[in-house]
């Protein structure tokens, strides 16, 4: 039988998951989520378990409550770009879980890159 969107999903985001951890021990991940209305990214430490830095499109202050859209992630990847150099993030690398790389997970991508964060 076939599989549901859920599962694929599920699938998607272990296998994308698990080949980057074995790539990058030691590194800060960043981590991309993505809803129907909104879009949010968080740098966490995956070694001591704390996030240090995180940005969402639901803070009132950006403007975009509500909104998934190219636009929209573009802000918050670059208002997360600033809080990192903040925290003293300079290389992270990306997990976009089980989305795909278009769309507003490749504007926010891009966004991150500008605010000077490698990956």
């Amino acid at each position: 039988m076939a599989n549901s969107k859920r599962q694929l999903f599920l699938k998607r985001r272990l296998r994308v998951r698990n080949k980057l951890r074995k790539v990058n021990a030691g590194r800060v991940r960043l981590t991309v989520h993505r809803s129907n209305k909104n879009i949010s990214a968080q740098l966490i430490d995956d070694v001591l378990g704390h996030t240090l830095a995180s940005a969402s499109s639901l803070e009132k202050d950006l403007g975009y409550v509500g909104k998934n859209n190219a636009e929209s992630a573009s802000k918050v990847g670059a208002v997360l770009a600033d809080r990192a150099k903040k925290a003293g993030v300079a290389e992270c690398y990306f997990d976009r879980g089980g989305f795909l790389f278009h769309g507003g997970i490749k504007a926010l991508a891009d966004a991150v890159r500008e605010g000077g964060l490698k990956f």
